[in-house]
Protein backbone atom coordinates (compact mmCIF):
# COMPACT_ATOMS: atom_id res chain seq x y z
CA UNK A 1 0.00 0.00 0.00
CA UNK A 2 2.80 2.42 0.99
CA UNK A 3 4.78 1.46 -2.10
CA UNK A 4 1.78 2.26 -4.36
CA UNK A 5 1.29 5.62 -2.63
CA UNK A 6 4.95 6.63 -3.13
CA UNK A 7 4.83 5.56 -6.78
CA UNK A 8 1.65 7.58 -7.41
CA UNK A 9 3.13 10.70 -5.82
CA UNK A 10 6.33 10.33 -7.84
CA UNK A 11 4.44 10.05 -11.14
CA UNK A 12 2.31 13.08 -10.31
CA UNK A 13 5.40 15.15 -9.52
CA UNK A 14 7.11 14.23 -12.78
CA UNK A 15 4.00 15.03 -14.82
CA UNK A 16 3.78 18.41 -13.13
CA UNK A 17 7.38 19.23 -14.06
CA UNK A 18 8.48 19.27 -10.42
CA UNK A 19 11.13 17.35 -8.53
CA UNK A 20 10.33 15.02 -5.63
CA UNK A 21 12.96 14.11 -3.05
CA UNK A 22 12.08 10.88 -1.23
CA UNK A 23 14.45 10.16 1.67
CA UNK A 24 15.96 6.68 1.62
CA UNK A 25 15.49 4.35 4.56
CA UNK A 26 18.40 4.26 6.97
CA UNK A 27 21.08 1.85 5.90
CA UNK A 28 19.88 1.46 2.29
CA UNK A 29 22.53 1.43 -0.46
CA UNK A 30 22.69 4.72 -2.36
CA UNK A 31 21.82 6.93 0.61
CA UNK A 32 24.54 9.43 -0.39
CA UNK A 33 23.31 9.64 -3.98
CA UNK A 34 19.78 10.47 -2.86
CA UNK A 35 20.76 12.89 -0.07
CA UNK A 36 19.40 16.46 -0.43
CA UNK A 37 21.74 18.88 -2.25
CA UNK A 38 22.20 22.52 -1.29
CA UNK A 39 20.05 24.51 -3.72
CA UNK A 40 19.33 28.22 -3.55
CA UNK A 41 22.51 30.34 -3.48
CA UNK A 42 21.49 34.00 -3.99
CA UNK A 43 24.19 36.55 -4.83
CA UNK A 44 23.78 40.31 -5.20
CA UNK A 45 25.67 42.37 -7.76
CA UNK A 46 25.88 46.16 -7.78
CA UNK A 47 25.47 47.56 -11.30
CA UNK A 48 27.16 50.75 -12.49
CA UNK A 49 24.84 52.50 -14.96
CA UNK A 50 26.28 56.03 -14.49
CA UNK A 51 29.64 55.62 -16.24
CA UNK A 52 28.96 58.26 -18.97
CA UNK A 53 30.73 55.98 -21.46
CA UNK A 54 29.58 54.15 -24.58
CA UNK A 55 31.40 52.08 -27.22
CA UNK A 56 30.77 52.24 -30.95
CA UNK A 57 32.56 50.50 -33.86
CA UNK A 58 35.84 52.13 -34.88
CA UNK A 59 34.67 52.58 -38.49
CA UNK A 60 31.84 54.89 -37.31
CA UNK A 61 32.00 58.62 -38.08
CA UNK A 62 32.32 60.60 -34.80
CA UNK A 63 31.27 63.79 -36.60
CA UNK A 64 27.78 62.33 -37.12
CA UNK A 65 27.06 61.75 -33.42
CA UNK A 66 24.01 63.77 -32.40
CA UNK A 67 21.61 63.87 -29.48
CA UNK A 68 18.17 62.47 -30.30
CA UNK A 69 16.33 62.72 -26.97
CA UNK A 70 16.67 62.86 -23.19
CA UNK A 71 14.06 61.33 -20.88
CA UNK A 72 13.66 60.43 -17.23
CA UNK A 73 13.79 56.70 -16.47
CA UNK A 74 14.59 54.25 -13.70
CA UNK A 75 17.64 52.05 -14.16
CA UNK A 76 18.62 48.79 -12.43
CA UNK A 77 21.17 49.33 -9.68
CA UNK A 78 21.13 46.00 -7.84
CA UNK A 79 20.73 42.60 -9.49
CA UNK A 80 20.19 39.35 -7.60
CA UNK A 81 21.28 36.02 -9.07
CA UNK A 82 19.82 32.82 -7.66
CA UNK A 83 21.07 29.44 -8.79
CA UNK A 84 19.75 25.98 -8.00
CA UNK A 85 23.09 24.18 -7.96
CA UNK A 86 21.66 20.74 -8.76
CA UNK A 87 19.32 22.01 -11.49
CA UNK A 88 22.01 24.08 -13.22
CA UNK A 89 24.49 21.21 -13.02
CA UNK A 90 22.03 18.84 -14.66
CA UNK A 91 21.08 21.48 -17.26
CA UNK A 92 24.49 21.04 -18.86
CA UNK A 93 23.46 17.50 -19.78
CA UNK A 94 19.80 18.20 -20.65
CA UNK A 95 20.44 21.36 -22.66
CA UNK A 96 24.06 21.91 -23.82
CA UNK A 97 23.09 25.44 -24.86
CA UNK A 98 22.33 26.33 -21.24
CA UNK A 99 19.28 28.07 -19.84
CA UNK A 100 18.34 31.68 -19.14
CA UNK A 101 17.26 30.48 -15.69
CA UNK A 102 20.76 29.26 -14.72
CA UNK A 103 21.12 31.34 -12.75
CA UNK A 104 17.81 33.18 -12.45
CA UNK A 105 18.26 36.94 -12.19
CA UNK A 106 15.98 39.71 -11.06
CA UNK A 107 16.25 43.41 -10.30
CA UNK A 108 15.96 44.22 -6.58
CA UNK A 109 16.95 47.90 -6.67
CA UNK A 110 16.49 50.78 -9.12
CA UNK A 111 17.54 54.42 -9.25
CA UNK A 112 16.12 57.54 -10.89
CA UNK A 113 18.12 58.61 -13.95
CA UNK A 114 18.09 60.61 -17.14
CA UNK A 115 18.69 58.62 -20.32
CA UNK A 116 20.37 60.42 -23.23
CA UNK A 117 20.01 58.69 -26.60
CA UNK A 118 22.54 59.53 -29.32
CA UNK A 119 22.62 58.42 -32.94
CA UNK A 120 25.62 58.04 -35.25
CA UNK A 121 26.50 56.82 -38.73
CA UNK A 122 28.43 53.59 -39.13
CA UNK A 123 29.00 50.86 -41.66
CA UNK A 124 25.75 49.01 -42.50
CA UNK A 125 25.50 45.53 -41.00
CA UNK A 126 24.47 42.48 -42.97
CA UNK A 127 21.67 41.97 -40.42
CA UNK A 128 20.42 45.56 -40.83
CA UNK A 129 17.06 45.27 -42.59
CA UNK A 130 17.09 48.82 -43.93
CA UNK A 131 20.84 49.24 -44.38
CA UNK A 132 20.83 52.98 -43.63
CA UNK A 133 23.84 52.70 -41.30
CA UNK A 134 22.26 54.81 -38.56
CA UNK A 135 22.59 53.42 -35.03
CA UNK A 136 22.04 54.58 -31.46
CA UNK A 137 23.59 54.31 -28.01
CA UNK A 138 22.48 55.45 -24.54
CA UNK A 139 24.26 56.97 -21.55
CA UNK A 140 22.74 57.59 -18.11
CA UNK A 141 23.05 60.44 -15.61
CA UNK A 142 21.98 60.96 -12.02
CA UNK A 143 19.40 63.75 -11.67
CA UNK A 144 21.81 65.89 -9.62
CA UNK A 145 24.39 65.73 -12.43
CA UNK A 146 22.24 67.87 -14.73
CA UNK A 147 21.60 71.60 -14.43
CA UNK A 148 18.25 72.47 -12.85
CA UNK A 149 17.00 74.33 -15.94
CA UNK A 150 17.89 71.35 -18.08
CA UNK A 151 15.96 68.96 -15.82
CA UNK A 152 12.96 71.29 -16.02
CA UNK A 153 13.20 71.43 -19.82
CA UNK A 154 13.33 67.63 -20.01
CA UNK A 155 10.35 67.16 -17.70
CA UNK A 156 8.17 69.69 -19.53
CA UNK A 157 9.25 68.48 -22.97
CA UNK A 158 9.32 72.06 -24.29
CA UNK A 159 12.91 72.00 -25.51
CA UNK A 160 14.23 70.18 -28.57
CA UNK A 161 17.23 67.90 -28.56
CA UNK A 162 19.32 70.52 -30.35
CA UNK A 163 18.88 72.82 -27.34
CA UNK A 164 19.58 70.09 -24.78
CA UNK A 165 22.70 69.00 -26.69
CA UNK A 166 24.41 72.22 -25.57
CA UNK A 167 24.46 70.88 -22.02
CA UNK A 168 26.64 67.90 -22.91
CA UNK A 169 30.26 67.68 -23.99
CA UNK A 170 31.37 64.72 -26.12
CA UNK A 171 34.83 63.25 -26.41
CA UNK A 172 35.76 60.27 -28.60
CA UNK A 173 38.92 58.23 -28.31
CA UNK A 174 40.13 55.14 -30.23
CA UNK A 175 40.09 52.22 -27.82
CA UNK A 176 43.26 50.19 -27.55
CA UNK A 177 43.96 46.84 -25.88
CA UNK A 178 47.05 44.91 -24.82
CA UNK A 179 47.87 41.75 -26.74
CA UNK A 180 50.59 39.13 -26.36
CA UNK A 181 52.23 38.56 -29.76
CA UNK A 182 55.25 36.73 -31.15
CA UNK A 183 58.43 38.80 -31.00
CA UNK A 184 59.85 37.95 -34.41
CA UNK A 185 63.12 39.81 -33.77
CA UNK A 186 63.85 37.54 -30.79
CA UNK A 187 62.44 34.32 -32.26
CA UNK A 188 64.09 31.68 -34.42
CA UNK A 189 62.10 29.54 -36.83
CA UNK A 190 63.29 26.37 -38.50
CA UNK A 191 63.29 26.04 -42.27
CA UNK A 192 60.67 23.74 -43.70
CA UNK A 193 57.84 23.28 -46.16
CA UNK A 194 54.35 21.87 -46.38
CA UNK A 195 54.08 18.11 -46.84
CA UNK A 196 50.56 16.74 -47.25
CA UNK A 197 49.18 19.95 -45.77
CA UNK A 198 51.44 19.86 -42.68
CA UNK A 199 54.41 22.11 -41.98
CA UNK A 200 57.47 19.87 -41.79
CA UNK A 201 60.95 20.95 -40.72
CA UNK A 202 63.73 20.38 -43.24
CA UNK A 203 65.95 19.31 -40.32
CA UNK A 204 63.86 17.01 -38.08
CA UNK A 205 66.16 17.84 -35.14
CA UNK A 206 65.55 21.59 -35.41
CA UNK A 207 63.29 23.22 -32.81
CA UNK A 208 61.58 26.58 -33.12
CA UNK A 209 62.60 29.12 -30.49
CA UNK A 210 59.66 31.49 -29.97
CA UNK A 211 59.73 34.64 -27.84
CA UNK A 212 56.69 36.73 -26.93
CA UNK A 213 56.11 40.39 -26.19
CA UNK A 214 53.18 42.60 -25.19
CA UNK A 215 51.99 45.30 -27.57
CA UNK A 216 49.09 47.75 -27.80
CA UNK A 217 46.67 47.36 -30.70
CA UNK A 218 43.38 48.97 -31.79
CA UNK A 219 40.39 47.17 -30.29
CA UNK A 220 38.02 47.93 -33.15
CA UNK A 221 35.93 50.32 -31.05
CA UNK A 222 35.72 54.01 -30.22
CA UNK A 223 35.02 55.10 -26.66
CA UNK A 224 32.51 57.95 -26.44
CA UNK A 225 32.48 59.94 -23.19
CA UNK A 226 29.52 62.23 -22.55
CA UNK A 227 29.88 64.77 -19.74
CA UNK A 228 27.12 67.12 -18.54
CA UNK A 229 28.21 70.76 -18.32
CA UNK A 230 26.83 73.76 -16.46
CA UNK A 231 24.56 76.43 -17.91
CA UNK A 232 27.39 79.00 -18.01
CA UNK A 233 29.65 76.59 -19.86
CA UNK A 234 26.87 75.91 -22.38
CA UNK A 235 26.37 79.63 -23.02
CA UNK A 236 30.10 80.15 -23.49
CA UNK A 237 30.31 77.56 -26.27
Amino acid sequence: MLENLVTSIGVAALLGGGMLAVPAAAGEPGDAARAPVAVQTPQTQELRPFTHFARIPADSDPATIRLEKVRSVRVPQLMQYTADAAYCRDMAFRDPGGSIYCPERRTIGTAAAFEATYSYTGQPLASDEYGDGRYTFQVYFRPDELASEMRAAIETGKRKATYLAEYFMLHTDPERVHRVVIDESQSKFCDGNFVDGNWTHTDPACRDQIAYTTTTLPSGYLTVKVDPISRLSAQAK
